[in-house]
């Protein structure tokens, strides 16, 4: 079956790119070595994985689409990219010093053997820096307003926090701290709720594409209507009393840092 990313991979790279706050919140959470190697699981087109590589950090990118994978070697050949899954990783066990996985989670087929195998190719005292949406977060997007069964259907196939701290604790892994994350109106790689400041996101073709609940999940008549009623909302200005409404302290997204029991 072709994968969902060998088609959203096309044109991925004009609106999905490293955000460098995002990056540097990658490299103080995950902490890297100069002499070790690094993983980053769902790597999509290495954005993130180039930018560790271009700090001299050696970095090893899987993903199972070729068509990301296409783009990520023509931005950095010298990496080692590697078709694969979380569930299914090609490596050693205990051969690499820390992982990165971002956004990837909700891809994944079976969390509990996502876990198993990233405990299983981790070193000792390895590190595993995780940047997802939790269900509780992602119901506090505005985005619901509009297009209330994408966002629906994205929310069901999101890991609840509990079920992600279930799996972790099951494969001899725990949770050692979490961060919230609120975005920025500067913010770079134009993912889901990118457009929370900037609203008119939305209406870039490229910036839907992009985007996995809008190439995957929407269907085109909802995205169209929530669309004229977005556009209706930010004439009239009714837009700001909606993204009021959705203010929450949850965060929008979770950092969160994993190492072994």
């Amino acid at each position: 079956m072709q994968e969902k990313y060998d088609i959203i991979g096309v044109n991925y790279n004009t609106t999905r790119k490293a955000d460098p706050y995002l990056f540097e919140q990658l490299i103080s959470l995950l902490q890297p070595d100069i002499e070790g190697t690094y993983l980053d699981i769902g790597c999509g087109t290495g954005n993130y994985t180039s930018e560790f590589a271009k700090k001299g950090y050696r970095f090893i990118g899987i993903d199972p689409s070729n068509e990301m994978l296409e783009k990520a070697k023509a931005q950095n050949d010298t990496i080692d990219w590697k078709i694969g899954k979380a569930e299914k990783i090609d490596l050693s066990s205990e051969s690499v010093d820390g992982i990165i996985a971002s956004l990837t989670l909700h891809h994944w087929k079976d969390l509990n053997k996502g876990f198993s195998e990233l405990n299983r190719v981790l070193k000792p005292n390895g590190k595993i820096v995780i940047f997802t949406a939790t269900p509780t977060q992602m119901r506090g997007y505005w985005l619901n307003h509009y297009f209330p069964k994408m966002l629906a259907d994205s929310i069901t196939q999101m890991p609840a926090y509990d079920l992600i701290e279930s799996n972790v604790k099951e494969n001899g892994l725990l949770i050692d701290n979490t961060q919230k994350y609120f975005i920025q109106p500067d913010l770079q790689d134009l993912f889901l709720y990118s457009g929370k400041h900037n609203p008119l996101l939305y209406f870039e073709p490229k910036v839907r594409h992009g985007i996995s609940s809008f190439s995957a999940l929407a269907n085109a008549k909802e995205v169209q209507q929530g669309l004229e009623t977005l556009k209706k909302d930010i004439t009239s200005g009714q837009i700001a009393t909606i993204i009021k409404n959705y203010e929450n302290k949850d965060g929008d997204y979770l950092f969160m840092v994993i190492k072994k029991a």
